[in-house]
């Protein structure tokens, strides 16, 4: 069920946004090599907390059965596509590139509200063909941000995305996606990155009060991934680096608005 936020909401979710892309860019700039994804954690953690809100993935599990996620940020490394979990024996170096996910628990006037946005960043100087793909997969966001209008569809965002990635032939990770998040970190509808052949039942109009985390996720290689033994980081199964960007939106009567920045 989608669950539709009010103006009020959407305000109380704007605040947050803001803290969030703060903290977000405080860990950015500390981005560099011999630092450890522990360390960028901890400053992630620190710069949330002080502004009175908390971690929205500290402790997350998607069931009862899984593992408690250990840390504020996800750092995917490289060939990781998202969820890779800080570690002080995880070290950067010149030339890697690292996903950046985070989100929060920002308290409103009545209720909490939760944020998402994720980056990829280079770690010193990357290939051109690795600074292509990052700079092409933020793009291919923005296109779905753009394509996400009062009137329009879901698919005509999962369509913007895929056309985007697919001119450069890029793998487009089909096991992971955008949804919904506001009241929850996960809420409906799922926002598929690629455009199904046969889509069945009704499609699924953008109306204001619905809240999108949009984030295409995309490879140098093909879209199969697999997850490590700690039950939590997803990577290419052939070994290919990967890259994600994601922003939190809001869709209003006459237009979207980018809560995360």
């Amino acid at each position: 069920m989608i669950q539709l936020k009010t103006e009020k909401d959407i305000a109380e979710m704007r605040q947050g946004g803001r803290i969030l892309a703060a903290a977000l860019d405080d860990v950015v700039k500390n981005v560099k090599p011999g630092i450890t994804t522990f360390e960028l954690d901890r400053i992630a953690e620190r710069r949330i907390r002080d502004a009175g809100c908390k971690p929205a993935f500290k402790g997350y599990r998607a069931s009862a059965h899984d593992t408690p996620f250990p840390g504020t940020l996800c750092t995917s490394l490289n060939d990781e596509v998202v969820h890779g979990v800080p570690s002080k024996h995880v070290v950067l170096k010149e030339g890697d590139v690292i996903g950046l996910d985070i989100g929060l628990i920002y308290s409103g006037g009545s209720r909490e509200y939760i944020l998402d946005m994720a980056k990829t960043v280079p770690v010193g100087r990357i290939p051109a063909r690795v600074a292509e793909l990052l700079a092409v997969t933020q793009s291919a966001l923005l296109a779905g941000i753009a394509a996400a209008m009062p009137g329009s569809y879901v698919h005509d965002i999962s369509y913007a995305i895929s056309q985007t990635l697919e001119e450069k032939k890029y793998g487009i990770v089909r096991d992971l996606c955008g949804h919904g998040v506001g009241f929850e970190l996960h809420e409906d509808p799922y926002v598929l990155n690629y455009v199904l052949p046969n889509t069945s039942g009704q499609p699924i109009e953008l109306v204001a009060g619905m809240v999108l985390a949009i984030e295409p996720m995309a490879t140098l290689g093909g879209y199969q991934v697999r997850v490590d033994d700690d039950g939590w980081t997803v990577r290419t199964v052939d070994g290919s680096v990967s890259a994600q960007f994601e922003h939190t939106i809001a869709i209003h009567e006459h237009g979207h608005e980018i809560l995360t920045i």
